[in-house]
């Protein structure tokens, strides 16, 4: 059955730590959460400032941590822009490591994705092939670890339909998916409910984001994503687009996770709105 969470992305400015998102989930009765990796360390992170996970931290028992407090993983952010010139190298190696960690942790995905520009100096097609070989070398480890790599629309690449049809057949692999954004497809311009309709059949998990009308007019078609919402979910522009790719989806037989992307100040508004939208169409 689908189900709801939230990215802690929407703590970045409270400064809140990964422990404060998960008793913000406990609070309003959420049993996914989400969230971004660090390949590494950060003081800010390790102060218990910042809400994301070291991939340097055990992953078991983050794992037993999250099962006491009837808490999952849905997925967790390794959305490094692979089309960038260091994508072979920085971005596959951060990504495969999440990969490692993910299983690890009892978690079922990470979330990839490239950069808003394509490489310099590249065509679209030689773009794509260094995409195709950084997510040829990603998905033996996927497939290793039984770990779905979703592929998020967010770039030059993936906010395009017919480039994300091509990336989503470069390798016959169940563990090569899409985790669709509803936010991110309305602002690179492109029609969010058409977007899921086409790749409804791959969409393995789902960030809900929506877009205020003063952002939508001034950039929209202008930039491939944007990263955490101002925007309460339900009071933007792309509302009803939203209950459109709802509706498809679990009427598709959906039962993955629906992410919800927006600021901490307004997440308790959007759940407000969201969870019962989702109830009505369940």
């Amino acid at each position: 059955m689908a189900g709801i969470g939230f990215h802690t992305d929407a703590f970045n400015s409270s400064n809140y730590s990964f422990d404060q998102c998960l008793d913000w989930a406990k609070q309003h009765q959420l049993e996914f959460i989400e969230c971004g990796t660090i390949d590494g360390v950060a003081y800010l992170q390790a102060l218990g400032y910042h809400p994301h996970i070291s991939l340097y931290e055990d992953p078991v028992l983050w794992r037993r941590k999250l099962e006491t407090q009837g808490i999952q993983m849905s997925q967790i952010d390794a959305a490094y822009p692979l089309t960038r010139m260091d994508g072979l190298t920085v971005g596959v190696r951060y990504v495969q490591n999440a990969v490692r960690w993910a299983n690890h942790a009892g978690c079922p995905a990470v979330d990839t994705t490239d950069d808003k520009h394509k490489p310099e100096g590249m065509s679209d097609r030689e773009g794509l092939q260094l995409l195709k070989q950084a997510y040829g070398e990603i998905v033996k480890i996927a497939e290793a670890h039984k770990v779905s790599v979703n592929c998020e629309p967010h770039g030059y690449f993936t906010t395009k339909p017919e480039f994300m049809a091509e990336i989503l057949s470069f390798y016959e692999s169940p563990y090569i998916n899409m985790n669709m954004d509803t936010g991110n497809t309305f602002i690179a311009g492109q029609d969010p409910v058409a977007f899921v309709q086409q790749f409804k059949n791959r969409i393995r998990h789902v960030h809900i984001k929506d877009v205020s009308e003063s952002l939508a007019k001034a950039a929209r078609g202008e930039l491939t994503g944007i990263a955490m919402s101002h925007c309460a979910i339900g009071d933007g522009v792309n509302a009803e687009n939203i209950r459109s790719c709802v509706g498809i989806l679990l009427t598709n037989g959906y039962n993955g996770v629906f992410s919800l992307e927006c600021e901490g100040c307004v997440l308790e508004k959007s759940l407000e709105w969201f969870r019962p939208l989702l109830g009505e169409m369940k």
